[in-house]
């Protein structure tokens, strides 16, 4: 039976995240903030400490440096444990001048820091996906089966199907084919029955796909094999995954909890969102499965004479006499006068605006971080230290799908307002 001792964690960094952009403008997308006061990468690292895997190494290429940061002073462990968090960033060397090529080449370029830690099973996750799972669970799974690699799959619905490697299994849970990204007739070939599986036959109707999470379990030896047989596969999910199933026990986990890929604005904003609903899918009060992040030590929010419903208040707020409805509102942030915030997500600050600044702003004549007097935002991301001033409006009535403001002022996309980081917004601009 596997111990901790010889089990080691790889989180992916994830590539340049591009359709996250402009959240992705300034950092990478594990490092994009979360639920209020949380970041992508706190979800896959607070899943190994609830589940006793407390070796991790974060794997980091682009726009790392507020990433690394968070994990520097996030997650330190006992001097008297043997847990970390360790970032390790592509380096060029003289056998690998390149940067990471994809998923299965960044594993392959970091196997010689792995390598010295003996281990004899390597779990590799994603760090920008949403969902709590006991990895306790899927590791037994890989040890009952005698897996030369596990999958964790998740029953998905046709109409996403086809953005994700999907899969076929045996009787025994050992899988017989993988597609990546199958359309048409080829997506027509993957339905499973479902109900083989335990699901209901509504369930199985509902969600006849089995679709790869991109979380993988290896034993070392074998992962250490595939990545030497063909250096040409740089992908998991595309290429290391189907060339593996003839040649190795590869099975699949069935996981059939909440899990989101945070890859689109309009994901990250309906994941957000979600959060809010009376029984969120994704739960942040479940004290037997916390989710960690770095302690900040602020205040209570204070409010004064205001309407909320439905929203999550992040601490350090300090908001006055507004409106707020199904909404998330980050550390620190500011909200005025008569200002109406629905449906958005305000990221909030990393720091406090002194008194002199404030001063200072008002005689440039502009606005404060926060938002401003009798302002209205719906359907919109705020993002960290945006200055947005009074009876501004943030609405996209016309439903525009996707635009750039002027000078990166703001972007639309998914018909989703997105002011970014450090962002200025003056006084009575209409959006």
């Amino acid at each position: 039976m596997a111990t901790r001792n010889n089990l080691l964690a790889v989180i992916l960094g994830g590539g340049a995240g591009s359709r996250l952009f402009p959240l992705t403008r300034d950092r990478s997308k594990p490092a994009v903030p979360l639920g209020g006061k949380y970041r992508l990468v706190d979800v896959p690292i607070s899943n190994c400490i609830n589940s006793d895997v407390i070796r991790m190494f974060v794997l980091t290429q682009y726009n790392s440096a507020s990433l690394n940061r968070h994990i520097a002073t996030t997650y330190r462990f006992s001097p008297f444990a043997d847990g970390f968090v360790e970032i390790l960033a592509a380096e060029q060397t003289p056998e690998r001048p390149d940067w990471f090529q994809g998923t299965a080449d960044a594993v392959r370029q970091v196997l010689p820091h792995i390598r010295d830690w003996r281990i004899d099973t390597l779990l590799i996750l994603s760090g920008d996906h949403l969902y709590r799972m006991d990895y306790r669970k899927f590791l037994a799974r890989h040890r009952e089966t005698n897996a030369d690699i596990t999958v964790s799959v998740i029953p998905i619905a046709p109409d996403s199907a086809s953005e994700f490697g999907l899969l076929k299994v045996d009787e025994a849970g050992r899988i017989i084919e993988f597609r990546e990204k199958p359309k048409g007739e080829a997506l027509e070939a993957m339905r499973v029955d479902m109900t083989s599986l335990g699901l209901t036959p509504d369930e199985a109707q509902a969600r006849p796909y089995l679709a790869s999470m991109g979380i993988y379990v290896f034993k070392y030896d074998v992962i250490e094999k595939v990545l030497a047989e063909d250096s040409s596969r740089l992908d998991f999910g595309r290429e290391v995954i189907p060339a593996s199933i003839d040649h190795y026990n590869v099975q699949a986990y069935l996981f059939n909890g909440y899990w989101e890929d945070i890859g689109t604005i309009a994901a990250f904003y309906k994941a957000n969102l979600d959060m809010t609903s009376a029984i969120p899918p994704f739960n942040l009060f479940d004290s037997e499965a916390p989710l960690f992040t770095r302690p900040r030590h602020l205040p209570p929010s204070k409010m004064d004479n205001c309407e909320i419903r439905d929203s999550i208040i992040s601490d350090g707020c300090i908001i006055n006499g507004a409106k707020i409805s199904r909404s998330l509102i980050g550390l620190r942030s500011r909200i005025s006068e008569g200002a109406q915030i629905d449906g958005a997500i305000m990221m909030g600050a990393d720091y406090y605006q002194t008194l002199e600044g404030m001063l200072a702003d008002r005689d440039a004549n502009r606005p404060r971080v926060g938002v401003g007097e009798q302002t209205i935002i719906r359907r919109a991301i705020v993002d960290k230290n945006a200055r947005i001033g009074k009876d501004v409006k943030l609405l996209n009535e016309s439903g525009i799908e996707s635009d750039d403001g002027p000078n990166g002022m703001y972007y639309i996309r998914d018909r989703i307002i997105i002011v970014p980081k450090n962002g200025l917004i003056p006084d009575g601009t209409e959006v």
